[in-house]
């Protein structure tokens, strides 16, 4: 029975820690890259 407890808590902490990991709001979206100014052309 703790063996199983404890197998189970582990797993449950390390996917709440991926989770919390993939729901990041820094990594949401990628940065848009720059567009070149047309006045420089």
């Amino acid at each position: 029975m703790v063996d199983l407890f404890a197998l189970g808590l582990t797993h449950a902490l390390l996917a709440l820690a991926a989770l919390r990991l993939v729901m990041r709001a820094d990594l949401d979206p990628d940065p848009q890259p720059k567009q070149p100014d047309s006045a420089n052309d």
